[in-house]
């Protein structure tokens, strides 16, 4: 929740994920995409053109730029089903937590595409 936005980049920029699920005590409280941290960033940032309000930015914690209405999977979800919140939520990830919102893993829509592609198709069986 107090993670400042700069060690968010940073994760981002190392670890090459478009999603970082937020938790507290062990329960997801929320999540950041990729288009959050871009959102909360000054564009002059690195730039000839940077003042300290630029910089400032990157003092912001987690709480503050993190959606916090989740829409969240279970465990036994069917992938199908998991589709179609993508569809109708626009969400581009799903937390998937237990009975007690402890999270147990993350599907995104780029999950789904990778596992369509390793279903064969009936004429090549």
């Amino acid at each position: 929740m107090d993670t400042p936005l700069r060690r968010i980049r940073d994760l981002f920029e190392q670890h090459r994920f478009h999603h970082l699920l937020v938790t507290e005590k062990g329960k997801l409280v929320g999540v950041i995409s990729d288009r959050d941290v871009f959102k909360a960033l000054s564009p002059f940032i690195g730039t000839l053109s940077e003042h300290a309000r630029d910089t400032q930015l990157l003092n912001r914690r987690a709480h503050q730029i993190m959606s916090r209405a989740l829409i969240k999977a279970e465990p036994q979800m069917h992938v199908l089903d998991a589709c179609k919140v993508f569809i109708d939520k626009r969400v581009s990830c799903l937390p998937v937590v237990d009975e007690n919102d402890h999270v147990r893993g993350i599907v995104t829509w780029r999950d789904i595409l990778r596992l369509l592609l390793e279903i064969k198709r009936p004429d090549e069986q």
